[in-house]
């Protein structure tokens, strides 16, 4: 009976390893690109950066400048923290209020938000583009208010599943000690919340980084609010000799960020993804 499980424990961490190994090839070959001669990348993609392929820093120096990386990355930054932190605190209240008012417009509410996230973006990018421009929202800020849109559904429902694990009895408890509802939340509620709220702040903060259609759609490309996926899709061109070194650089330098968050904060994913479902 050992011998078994220790034969598919063998072959499950096999697996997982070619797994792993498939997701991290590419980002290595884009890591190893990004230090070729532009001219060598297309001839010859596989080869080790050495010799008269070895470009150094050229294309990171290239990218940078022509990409305008740092005005991308500011505006990137400046829109996902403050997003993620609006989204965390906004739906975490709705779902509070969703779950403990029990009344068939919270009802409708709960499921409203659950049918957003079936929803296909495509379905309303074309519409959603027409009011953020009649609403003025293409800007930074008005990305923000659209992100709290598009991450409330999420958001809410995970938020919900894990309130409803909370005994009532802690918020009656807060109450009766001279607590309003507003403290209760802030007080009580939210530090209860924080696993869940951490795994809601990575998965959005995550998807707003690497976010390309909607600043695309609502900001564009002639503004000085690009991302960073606008400006490397901006870097990119549409006609004539593309710069690959220049753009597997900025690639690599557009990643680091998230993974270095997401390497901080990945202890509390499983955490708060299992909270939420059981509790639910």
């Amino acid at each position: 009976m050992k011998k078994k499980e220790a034969l598919v424990n063998a072959l499950l961490f096999l697996l997982l390893l070619v797994l792993a190994a498939a997701f991290v090839t590419p980002i290595f070959f884009v890591l190893m690109n990004s230090f070729k001669g532009r001219f060598f990348i297309s001839d010859r993609p596989f080869a080790l950066p050495q010799g008269e392929l070895f470009a150094g820093l050229e294309n990171y120096t290239s990218g940078v400048e022509r990409a305008g990386f740092f005005s991308a990355f500011g505006w990137t930054t400046f829109i996902t923290i403050t997003s993620v932190v609006i989204i965390v605190l906004f739906t975490s209240m709705t779902a509070w209020y969703i779950t403990r008012v029990k009344t068939k417009s919270s009802e409708l509410m709960y499921y409203g938000f659950v049918f957003s996230m079936v929803v296909p973006f495509q379905m309303i990018m074309f519409t959603m583009s027409k009011l953020a421009d009649m609403l003025k929202l293409n800007n930074p800020l008005g990305m923000i208010v659209l992100y709290l849109g598009f991450g409330a559904g999420l958001s809410v429902f995970m938020f919900c599943g894990f309130v409803k694990g909370i005994p009532l009895e802690i918020e009656e408890a807060a109450m009766m000690d001279g607590c309003n509802p507003v403290k209760t939340y802030f007080r009580i509620v939210l530090p209860i919340l924080k696993p869940t709220a951490i795994t809601v702040a990575i998965l959005n903060a995550m998807w707003i980084w690497n976010d390309y259609l909607l600043p695309y759609l609502v900001i564009g490309v002639g503004t000085s609010y690009k991302t960073i996926p606008v400006a490397v899709q901006y870097l990119m061109g549409s006609y004539g000799a593309k710069d690959y070194g220049a753009l597997m650089a900025l690639l690599v330098l557009s990643i680091i960020p998230i993974i270095v968050f997401y390497l901080f904060c990945q202890k509390y994913i499983i955490e708060g993804v299992v909270a939420g479902a059981v509790k639910g």
